[in-house]
């Protein structure tokens, strides 16, 4: 949620009013008929994300949309290699104001990469030169760093156990994050009761979503996305 919870800003002089600041959820998907839309062209049917002219032309502040109060987020691989045999850390995520809902469609699987033997907090870690210049070391979807080095090296650490596991571990099949109270999405709350009816009720708009477009994770089984070309090496070559 971090890498998509961005601002967007604006411009466009004669033809968007300057100084508005608005509450609206929108996409990256959204840019592609809105320059369609802004060139009077045609949006192609095909395109399930809708024009923010209708926002950007418009005088008010605020939530100009009352449909625009979410957004569907997803991720299926960032490093082809990640893990045994090329396969993706599939997930989908809604957010709304108050709440983020992920579900992790694999979570057997490694969401950092595979942790070559790391997982274990008593295995000696590569050095220091190596984590911080060779990604594919372990945990090979996390880019080689001096955060991921130091990390590494001092997981055992009673202080530092927790935040390594909630950057580098295995991640529970549903996760729901009050971001009211817990902004930085450090605390779990699926499964609670008292968040039973808001994780329902999130999860059945993100997989309705998710069905209306056919997503191949949520119609499809098995899944395109976990063979070739999608996934796993294509004919031994990579």
């Amino acid at each position: 949620d971090i890498g998509c919870e961005v601002t967007l800003a604006v411009r466009w002089p004669g033809n968007i009013q300057a100084g508005r600041t608005l509450d609206d959820f929108v996409n990256l998907m959204d840019l592609a008929p809105t320059f369609l839309d802004a060139c009077e062209v045609a949006v192609p049917d095909s395109m399930t994300a809708n024009s923010l002219l209708p926002l950007l032309t418009s005088e008010r502040d605020g939530q100009v949309e009352a449909n625009r109060t979410f957004v569907v987020t997803g991720r299926e691989r960032h490093v082809h290699c990640a893990r045994e045999g090329h396969l993706p850390y599939p997930q989908r995520a809604i957010r709304t104001k108050e709440y983020l809902y992920v579900y992790n469609f694999e979570p057997h699987r490694w969401p950092a990469g595979d942790p070559q033997g790391l997982d274990d907090a008593t295995a000696a870690a590569p050095s220091f030169d190596a984590l911080e210049t060779d990604t594919m070391v372990c945990y090979p979807d996390l880019d080689a760093s001096p955060t991921k080095t130091w990390m590494i090296h001092h997981r055992a650490e009673t202080d530092v156990q927790r935040a390594f596991d909630l950057g580098f571990g295995k991640r529970p099949l549903e996760e729901l994050y009050d971001l009211r109270q817990d902004p930085h999405y450090m605390r779990n709350v699926a499964g609670k009761a008292e968040y039973a009816g808001v994780q329902a009720q999130l999860k059945n708009q993100l997989f309705d979503l998710l069905r209306q477009q056919d997503d191949p994770r949520v119609v499809e089984q098995p899944c395109r996305f976990e063979t070739p070309p999608y996934s796993g090496p294509i004919d031994g070559s990579i």
